[in-house]
């Protein structure tokens, strides 16, 4: 996921960017981003996306966390979340719990995001930037980390994101188009539900349709932030004494879970977690999980926004917190682990 970017920067031919993933030279771009769009998912159910299952493509790795906040951090600065920071759906900062979806003023995203994005990148060489999604989301946290240096279009149905990426395709240009009803029909009916399935055909047809809108010399890409599963088994941390002793704040989600551990208790945490979930979830601690690479490299003072404890479920489970987290608890499709479900989205392309 982090190489996308800089790949997109080096075909439009801004300093710096490096093509990692060898995409041709061109003098503008569109990416569009459907959020829950897994590889696997995609090629499971062709016939629901036959514009989609035309196209050339391969995987990418969405990186650890497989969820939406890190993978927009990733493809905003074509660096590992080690690097930005967006290192969860909740992470601690500055010792608070930080959801970084509903994230309105708690924190200064530039502190918190503190990378170049590679929208002010391009805006400096020239470069006609703009990033194209719902209104609602213009004044998140998350926008204002992520979406520095790009103009934001607001576009709140599918005919209004056609129309913004067309009307901002211009010379020489970089837009990206993201869309979320994918992801939020997969949590609320699951992954590969009836619902899904249709509003697999709506993603579809604006794909389509986007492309349709190209002008001469553009590259559309097609990618996601994550996959998606439906885990049949919760365990609820809020109804499991064991699970909550010594634990100061949980964060993450219940695919992928920051455990942050009262003073002198992350011992006690890690082995009560293991014995109880290790059977089913690969449970860290958090200097295990960095030197194996997760988050890539880890800036040392983001070290801290990491779990004492890393729980990530590899088996057909969740880790909820029914109480503490009505809401996600509740879902049915999940992200956020490391089984290639989660991690695999596609990159496809079509050239104008």
């Amino acid at each position: 996921m982090a190489d996308l970017s800089p790949s997109l920067l080096a075909a439009l031919g801004v300093p710096g960017g490096t093509d990692v993933l060898g995409l041709p030279e061109l003098p503008r771009a569109c990416l569009l981003v459907i959020d829950g769009l897994g590889w696997e998912l995609l090629r499971a159910h062709p016939e629901q996306a036959p514009f989609l299952a035309s196209l050339p493509g391969r995987p990418l790795t969405a990186g650890f966390p497989a969820t939406t906040v890190t993978s927009l951090g990733s493809l905003a600065t074509g660096t590992p979340p080690g690097a930005h920071g967006l290192l969860g759906y909740q992470i601690a900062v500055n010792g608070r719990l930080l959801n970084c979806l509903r994230w309105r003023d708690e924190e200064d995203p530039r502190t918190v995001q503190p990378e170049p994005t590679v929208y002010e990148r391009a805006a400096a060489d020239g470069v006609h930037v703009a990033y194209v999604a719902s209104g609602q989301y213009v004044a998140s946290g998350l926008s204002r980390a992520t979406v520095r240096g790009a103009q934001y279009a607001p576009a709140d149905a599918l005919g209004q994101l056609v129309a913004q990426a067309e009307h901002h395709l211009r010379e020489r240009s970089y837009v990206t188009v993201y869309h979320p009803d994918l992801d939020s029909t997969g949590h609320l009916y699951g992954a590969g539900s009836a619902a899904w399935l249709h509003q697999l055909r709506f993603v579809d047809t604006l794909a389509e349709r986007i492309a349709e809108i190209l002008p001469p010399g553009t590259g559309l890409y097609v990618t996601a932030d994550h996959g998606m599963t439906n885990p049949a088994t919760k365990v609820d941390v809020d109804a499991v004494p064991a699970l909550r002793d010594g634990v100061a704040l949980l964060g993450g989600e219940p695919r992928a879970r920051h455990v942050y551990t009262a003073p002198g208790a992350a011992e006690d945490v890690l082995a009560a977690w293991q014995s109880l979930l290790g059977d089913q979830a690969w449970v860290y601690r958090r200097d295990e999980a960095v030197a194996a690479g997760w988050f890539g490299e880890v800036s040392a003072d983001l070290l801290p926004r990491i779990g004492d404890v890393l729980a990530v479920p590899f088996g057909d489970l969740a880790i909820i917190a029914a109480k503490a987290e009505p809401l996600e608890s509740s879902l049915v499709g999940m992200h956020g682990s490391m089984v290639p479900a989660e991690q695999l989205v596609p990159l496809l392309s079509v050239t104008a």
